[in-house]
């Protein structure tokens, strides 16, 4: 059986595995399910295995931080189907003290990524083999794609070839403040945009 249609794969997925949707929605194709946080692991392997499902890869495991809400993340997970050229995206809600189970029972790639989101956000996996921050230098203190991460305050670590030694600064974050002159991302805008001087008559 294929269901083709995300309608029909979004009414299936809810008809055998039921409790584990609280949602779904169809947009550009792609059926997107709002899932709930207990359910994750069986759900996911159910997509897996289902052969009306058959979504065997898995893309990306990323985050998404709504610091107004009381469980102020999503995770988001993103699967691939080769054999329905079919997408599906699945998002369950995490607050900040809130362990997600790891799904790396049932796609080990799944072990970056979930690192990846703990490193950037600080959300937290269960069962995780290896739970450390993956992109951030040693000592990095903060998530830094939460919304009310500071953009300046914190200090940066990284090692100066120079001195040879591992260095802590203030972090520096002058682009913020520059002009551009669209031509070179290193030199500062020194007046009119290039093409601005042909628009010097009267309209």
């Amino acid at each position: 059986m294929s269901l083709d249609n995300p309608g029909a794969l979004a009414a299936h997925i809810q008809a055998k595995m039921p409790g584990a949707v609280r949602a779904s929605q169809v947009f550009a194709g792609e059926l997107t399910l709002l899932a709930e946080r207990g359910h994750i692991l069986s759900l996911l392997g159910f997509l897996r295995d289902d052969p009306a499902c058959n979504f065997e890869t898995l893309i990306d495991i990323c985050g998404v931080d709504y610091p107004e809400r009381a469980e102020r993340f999503e995770v988001v997970y993103h699967l691939l189907s080769m054999h329905l050229n079919q997408r599906i995206r699945i998002r369950i809600r995490a607050g900040e003290e809130t362990a997600v189970a790891s799904c790396i029972p049932v796609w080990p790639a799944a072990n970056w990524f979930e690192r990846e989101a703990f490193d950037m956000y600080g959300i937290l996996f269960s069962d995780h083999p290896d739970l450390r921050r993956i992109l951030t230098d040693y000592g990095f203190e903060g998530h830094p794609l939460r919304k009310d991460f500071p953009l300046t305050g914190n200090y940066e670590v990284r090692y100066d070839d120079l001195e040879k030694r591992v260095i802590y600064e203030p972090v520096k974050l002058v682009q913020e403040y520059r002009n551009f002159d669209f031509l070179s991302p290193w030199e500062g805008m020194t007046g009119e945009i290039p093409g601005d001087e042909k628009a010097g008559g009267s309209v």
